[in-house]
């Protein structure tokens, strides 16, 4: 964990421009200062409360002194409140408990070295990120391939070396049988078919070529798009939920394909170009030394404006990279929620909204085109001014009699060979430009290290005892605990019903248990092992959950219930249904079982899609069950149903039970209440009651909204 934690501020006391830095030190001390001059000191143990406040123009940070004086430590501009507010959650959650803790995973959002903001969606600066290593890996994952791609660069290279000898067979031809009227129909016959074959064999050898460099450069998309998958597979909530699920998607397929294209194009024609331009080069400067010097004078101009316009036009296709995955996500969202949408009249809203970011799209990449537009057409002009040049000196030496006619057509036949790599060389910084985001973007979530780290020797132990907390705490900000301090022992087969406010921390505490997340202090075991040293696979394998939103795939009723057990009959399958109660209403349905659902289940209603979900989880037939807000969408005659066969399936396991109706833990062994991340109150719902505490409140003031609702 860092020693301190600082705060970049840019206005002075008197608002005028400058840099400084608020330092908040381990030890518990405050520092303001501008260069090596320090402003203001203040220490923790004098402080009641660090406030971050928005004025006019500008915000401030200020402290609140215990003796009631109040201190300011800096300004800053309104762009950096966020950050203002951080700041001063941590020095107050060290005033509150003497902790010292500081936001270390916290996402950066500047690049260290040259102070520049990152691009949404982008933790690389895309200034200063290693170009090359980058490359380098890219073509490294290419290993598994590299024997077929070298074959077919190398049948690449033969079907351009049997298109380089018609040049030659026209100079032939010209030279020794045409110019001089001295050839023969037959030999005129023989030289042109040579032409043909050479072409054909060209063509011939191009098609096998082309076919296995493709087939492989496929494949070596998919390679990089299921390493990427995979990875996302593994990244825990907390590395998930930074990110949207357009972004994701996008990366996984747009991205490998953008790569995929590079390598396919980009890498092919740079390995075949290269080859040619040496080949031809060499011909050429063996036929004619002061020709070839011209056709390459325009080329130094043409490299010198390339390399100016390489940095624009990396940032311009990088922001057009981001403008793009914004449109991905807003589309995906509104799709995913179109009944939302629909049911609130928003239709639109959100056709503004996906137009105001269509049109800022549709800006970028018109801006980048129009650039294109312009740059490329000048360049390749620039290029073809060597071949007008080849053309006067060329034939002044013919009329000269120092050059025949078919060297110079040979010659300027092979301009065109000398001239493609170069306009490909022009075209090449956009093409990179595309590739190196989506590889940057890619890279990020390969490289990302999860959260969750699984031990090397995990123990694959008996997953069907107690559940303990010990001194578990918890917060998805380490300054912002979600749970403090939480002792909790759940007996085997015991039935703990989780209770609190909204806010109070029930569902994190599930969330830990499947080790969703880690606990930032404690531990929670299972048996008495640590859930830190059991497999994950084992863990989750063994724990049944029902979530309170419930997820189903576009698929049939079946799948979806076996998903939890792919190999389970169709006996167990129904007979889960049945232990939920979702059995009739299924066999009513068009096809039965058979019967798909759409996406996220949309042609079932809610109490049909939780009945399946629970059905789902009792198929697995779990050693422990977590039911969190299980039946919260259900009606109360279907809900007693369901909680008659949760009752039957809990017996002889161990659950745990999150309601928000607090009548359907009635039956739970104990309760514990939740209030502010701590457990404070536990006993049964009698022995609760009779307390008056805050569970009683929480059940007088259910019964009270339920009267209000009746009358």
């Amino acid at each position: 964990m860092p020693k301190s934690f600082a705060f970049e501020f840019d206005l002075d006391f008197n608002m005028r421009p400058t840099s400084g830095t608020l330092t908040f030190e381990e030890g518990g001390r405050i520092v303001s200062a501008v260069g090596g001059d320090v402003l203001r000191e203040v220490d923790a143990k004098d402080i009641e409360e660090a406030v971050a406040s928005a004025e006019v123009g500008s915000g401030l940070i200020f402290v609140r002194l215990k003796d009631g004086n109040d201190v300011l430590l800096c300004r800053f501009t309104l762009s950096a409140m966020k950050a203002a507010g951080e700041f001063c959650k941590v020095v107050n959650y060290f005033c509150q408990t003497g902790v010292w803790t500081a936001p270390e995973a916290e996402i950066k959002q500047y690049c260290d070295r040259c102070g520049r903001a990152f691009l949404p969606g982008v933790n690389t600066c895309l200034f200063c990120y290693d170009k090359m290593g980058v490359l380098r890996r890219a073509f490294e994952l290419m290993r598994p391939f590299a024997k077929k791609i070298m074959l077919a660069e190398i049948l690449l290279t033969v079907s351009s070396i049997l298109y380089l000898l018609v040049p030659i067979i026209n100079r032939i031809l010209i030279d020794r049988h045409l110019k001089p009227m001295t050839g023969t129909a037959f030999q005129v016959i023989t030289l042109a078919l040579l032409m043909l074959l050479a072409r054909a064999a060209g063509e011939v050898v191009y098609i096998l070529g082309s076919r296995v460099f493709n087939k492989n450069c496929i494949h070596y998309a998919n390679h990089i798009r299921n390493l990427a998958y995979e990875k996302i597979q593994k990244l825990s909530l907390g590395s998930l939920s930074r990110r949207t699920s357009g972004d994701l998607i996008n990366r996984v397929m747009e991205d490998t394909t953008t790569i995929k294209d590079f390598i396919s194009d980009g890498g092919r024609w740079a390995v075949e170009q290269v080859l040619i331009f040496i080949i031809v080069l060499t011909i050429m400067l063996f036929t004619n030394a002061k020709l070839t010097v011209i056709v390459f004078l325009p080329v130094p101009l043409v490299m010198f404006v390339v390399s100016r316009f390489w940095r624009t036009i990396n940032i311009r296709y990088s922001r057009q990279w981001h403008k793009n995955s914004k449109c991905r996500s807003i589309l995906h969202d509104i799709i995913r929620g179109i009944r939302t949408v629909k049911s609130f009249g928003k239709e639109e809203d959100e056709i503004r909204k996906f137009a105001k970011a269509n049109y800022e799209l549709a800006e970028i990449s018109s801006d980048n085109e129009a650039l294109w537009a312009r740059l490329f057409p000048l360049m390749t002009f620039f290029i073809g001014i060597g071949e007008f040049l080849v053309l006067y000196f060329g034939g002044r030496a013919i009329l000269q009699d120092e050059m025949s006619l078919g060297l110079l057509v040979q010659f300027t036949m092979y301009i065109g060979y000398v001239y493609a790599p170069l306009r490909w060389l022009v075209s090449f910084p956009r093409w990179l430009g595309e590739a190196m985001t989506s590889m940057v973007k890619v890279f990020e979530i390969i490289d990302e290290e999860p959260e969750i780290i699984a031990v090397e020797n995990p123990k694959n132990v008996s997953v069907t005892g107690g559940i303990s907390f010990e001194g578990v705490s918890f917060g998805y900000k380490s300054y912002e605990p979600v749970l403090k301090d939480i002792n909790l022992d759940i007996k085997p087969g015991e039935m703990v019903g989780i209770v609190g406010r909204s806010g109070a921390g029930k569902s994190t505490m599930v969330n830990l248990v499947l080790r969703l997340y880690d606990p930032g202090k404690g531990r929670i075991c299972i048996n008495g092992i640590d859930l830190r040293e059991i497999d994950t696979a084992l863990l989750h394998k063994n724990i049944g959950v029902v979530f309170q939103e419930t997820f189903l795939f576009a698929g049939t009723i079946y799948e979806n219930i076996a998903y939890a057990k792919p190999d389970a009959t169709p006996e167990e399958v129904v007979a889960a249904a049945k232990a939920a109660n979702a059995h009739d209403f299924i066999m009513k349905t068009a096809d039965g079982y058979d019967t798909l659902i759409g996406e996220s289940g949309y042609t079932l209603s809610g109490g049909e899609r939780q009945r399946i979900s629970i059905a789902r989880a009792i198929l697995n037939n779990p050693d422990i069950l977590i039911l969190d807000e299980a039946t919260s969408s259900l009606d109360l005659e279907t809900e007693a149903a369901i909680q008659e066969s949760l009752a039957r399936l809990s017996k002889g396991r161990t659950t745990i039970a999150i309601a928000h109706r607090l009548s359907t833990l009635r039956s739970a062994d104990r309760l514990a209440v939740l209030d502010k991340g701590r457990v404070v109150e536990a006993g049964t719902h009698v022995e609760l009651l009779k307390k008056k505490g805050i569970y009683y409140d929480l059940v007088m003031a259910q019964r009270q909204t339920s009267r209000v609702a009746e009358s």
